[in-house]
Parts: structure tokens; sequence; C-alpha cells
């Protein structure tokens, strides 16, 4: 057997894309130094959208927990968040919200939100509106400093049908909270 024939050809094609694949991470990953504060490993993402924000969400099954490994909120307003599109993740929106925030919640410790974005980008492949299959990815890296995740990166790909986050419960009723039995 020859080792320039056609089928080593394609078997090596084959492989090469597959280890390809393998260093862009599968469609929901995340990679980064952040993983020098907690592991990256991600079970299932969960995509949701509202007027004001795009919120991607990876877990992962921890034994008989689920952690929150990141949660990363992007404030919409002033945006043109369609597929094919960059957005930048730094900065503010007008209002002087933080444009993207990052936080970690590990089973049985404190929610920690990450320190600024010091730069980075969002894009879309497509979707991004709720109902639709979203995917996408970003790639970003926290101010040095002090906070939590300084100086670090995170990139991250997703996929899922993006949920309506919408505005929490219908307003309480009159006169506030009901009582409780």
């Amino acid at each position: 057997m020859s080792w320039a024939g056609p089928a080593w050809s394609k078997g090596l094609a084959g492989l090469l894309a597959g280890v390809g694949l393998l260093g862009c991470g599968g469609s929901n990953s995340l990679s980064g130094s952040v993983e020098e504060l907690f592991p990256l490993d991600v079970s299932r993402v969960e995509v949701l959208r509202n007027a004001e924000a795009l919120q991607v969400s990876y877990y992962r099954n921890a034994g008989q927990d689920v952690d929150l490994v990141v949660r990363l909120t992007l404030a919409t307003e002033g945006l043109d968040l369609r597929p094919g599109k960059k957005v930048n993740l730094a900065g503010t929106t007008e209002a002087g919200t933080a444009r993207a925030t990052v936080v970690h919640l590990s089973a049985g410790e404190p929610a920690r939100l990450l320190g600024p974005v010091d730069k980075g980008d969002l894009s879309l492949d497509e979707g991004g509106e709720i109902g639709q299959s979203t995917s996408g990815d970003f790639s970003l890296s926290f101010q040095r400093g002090d906070s939590y995740g300084a100086g670090r990166s995170l990139e991250g790909r997703f996929t899922a049908v993006a949920q309506d986050a919408g505005f929490g419960p219908e307003p309480l009723p009159p006169g506030g909270l009901l009582p409780l039995p």
C-alpha cells in the first residue's frame, strides 16, 4: 500500500479538519487564561434576550451541583446587534452601564464578578432574537488591576435558541408582597 494514495490523502485531510475543529473549540466552549482561576468545562449553554440585553450562560454539571461557569451579559443599548457585525464589549453604554459584564458562580461559593472588560468583541453567526437559533463567539480580556480575573483572557463559542428573558414577574399586587401562609 502506498502512503501517497487517495485514500490516505482523504484520511489525512479528515484528521487535519478534526484537529482544526478541536483547536477552535466546539459549538459551546470556553477557553482563555481565566482557566487558571476556575475550570472552563461546559455541559450546556443558555441564551437569553430582551430589549436591553443579550445574555449567554455556560453551565457545568458538577456531581449533584450545577456551576455557572461564566455568564456574559451584553447591554444592547445603542447597538446594532445582528449576524456578521462585531460589537465592542469594552466601555459603557450612553447611560453609563458597563457594556459587558462577566460573572462566575461555583456551588458553595459566592458569585464573583470578573473585572471590567479592557477590550474584546462579540459576533453573531446567526439569530440573536427571541426564538431564533443563535450562535456566535466572543473574545475579551479584563483590565489589569486587583479585581477578580484582572489581566486574564476569555473566549467562547455558543449555540442555543434565544429564550425570552422578559423583565421579571407581573407587577406586584396593590399593597406589595402577598403574605406568607
